[in-house]
């Protein structure tokens, strides 16, 4: 049996990972692990929650989102992970994963005009986003306190698709798919940086 493949969806909050995320997992007919959903769902055990900084949930949904991850790829399910965790938590997470899996980074980009747009078109609209402290988030980048470029992305050494979300995605979605499919089909490095 070959290895499943976790197609790792990256980028800073407003960049479309998790709509990509899910497209990409339609496409390839898998499973999306959403952190934000993860973290959501423990929101509705969780009475009187309050989303900020020293969020009480936030270990407990790291936790969950890589124990989830490991358990379908020992199963050798291939998967779509989402997160917007930056290189400090992506990294130590998935190096121990790289024995299960071929690991595929697609990492989301969008001028940082769209994604301020798009987090306070959630914020406002989102009655599952008051779990995550985008009106924090928001105030931050009033402040100029925000900015994609801090954002620090994963550094592994695995191939990694840039792929821009501002107006659909380019590369196309069936290229993405192609990207991720590639690894698990025949084993070849399918590095696109």
């Amino acid at each position: 049996m070959t290895l499943p493949t976790l197609a790792v969806v990256s980028g800073p909050p407003g960049t479309g990972k998790t709509t990509l995320a899910h497209e990409l997992a339609h496409h390839l007919g898998c499973p999306a692990i959403i952190r934000d959903e993860i973290k959501q769902g423990m929101v509705l055990a969780t009475p009187g929650f309050t989303p900020g900084p020293q969020d009480p949930l936030n270990l407990p949904t790291l936790a969950a989102f890589f124990t989830v991850l490991q358990v379908l790829l020992k199963a050798g399910v291939t998967v779509v992970a989402e997160a917007a965790f930056q290189d400090r938590l992506w990294r130590p997470n998935l190096e121990p994963l790289a024995d299960l899996a071929h690991i595929r980074v697609i990492r989301c980009t969008v001028p940082a005009a769209i994604a301020h747009a798009r987090i306070a078109q959630r914020a406002e609209h989102s009655n599952h986003r008051a779990a995550h402290a985008d009106q924090d988030l928001l105030e931050a980048i009033a402040a100029g306190q925000h900015s994609l470029e801090s954002f620090v992305p994963i550094s592994l050494d695995v191939p990694t698709l840039t792929v821009d979300t501002a107006d659909g995605y380019s590369p196309d979605i069936q290229h993405i798919a192609a990207f991720a499919r590639t690894s698990a089909q025949n084993g070849s490095p399918a590095n696109a940086r």
